[in-house]
């Protein structure tokens, strides 16, 4: 009796927290919670995927794998549960694809799409397939582009993209800097981030000159993000300019105010000592 009273207590202690944790992180606890405790290639996609832009923004493994995260069972990973598997080689652009649909496009369009079969890389190449990173132009060196061909081309794509991502990167950071003193900078947000990915879409066409035909019109559109930051930095400066003034006369009120009080008094000091004297005559 005793024995099974412990082992209640056990149970309420331990396995209760435990299955409100996992209820909690329904939508990706049943994958991360198995393959999490395996080794190897099993267990490798858990260590990748934790810090990865995909965690970042709540993608998790039934999001490009299909499935029903919400099952502990292996009929979490069966065809009628939408299980997908994992993409062959050729597959992996579509796999992608159907959220990074203007990605794709370009991408058929260009020499890599057009070798994919025969050699050419596709996604998970260049940003490999669990630890995806935000995309930088540090994806494009010749470590990695010189495993498939000679990196002449790949550096004239970075060269003329370098100067508008650096535009794009101290927009960013001026655009945080706002948002820290409590600017509301959301639509600000939402224009750089759309310029931004559609502007490293142009990568993927491999097309040096299309590059360098469209760079101009993103820094136009760049340019117009920040004009509306200048404008706000303009109002900011206004605003401290106003209030330095108001309390530069503030101050000014308050002095003359002490100088008329003093003068009331020092008035009303030399009127007494008149008085008295009077009096004392």
């Amino acid at each position: 009796m005793k024995n099974s009273f412990l082992l209640l207590l056990f149970a309420l202690l331990f396995l209760f927290p435990c299955a409100v944790e996992a209820q909690q992180d329904a939508p990706a606890s049943s994958c991360i919670g198995c393959h999490s405790g395996m080794q190897g290639r099993l267990g490798e996609p858990v260590e990748q995927w934790q810090g990865s832009i995909h965690q970042e923004n709540g993608i998790s493994c039934s999001s490009c794998h299909g499935g029903d995260p919400t099952l502990f069972t292996m009929e979490a990973m069966s065809p009628e549960k939408g299980f997908l598997g994992v993409p062959s080689n050729e597959e992996i652009p579509e796999f992608c694809g159907s959220c990074h649909v203007g990605v794709l496009e370009d991408y058929i369009k260009s020499a890599h799409g057009q070798a994919l079969g025969e050699g050419g890389p596709q996604c998970v190449i260049c940003h490999g397939n669990h630890s995806v990173k935000t995309a930088t132009l540090e994806l494009i060196n010749q470590e990695s582009c010189t495993q498939c061909h000679e990196y002449g081309r790949a550096g004239e794509i970075k060269e003329a993209l370098a100067e508008t991502d650096q535009i794009i990167l101290n927009l960013e950071d001026d655009i945080q800097t706002l948002h820290r003193i409590g600017i509301a900078t959301d639509e600000m947000k939402g224009k750089i981030f759309s310029i931004r990915n559609q502007f490293h879409r142009l990568f993927h066409t491999v097309d040096v000159q299309k590059v360098r035909n469209e760079t101009e019109d993103f820094q136009l559109r760049l340019q117009e993000v920040r004009t509306q930051v200048e404008e706000v930095r303009s109002e900011l400066t206004d605003r401290k300019v106003i209030g330095a003034a108001a309390t530069a006369l503030l101050l000014l009120a308050a002095v003359l105010g002490w100088i008329l009080r003093r003068t009331y008094k020092k008035d009303e000091e030399q009127g007494r000592v008149r008085k008295t004297k009077e009096q004392v005559r």
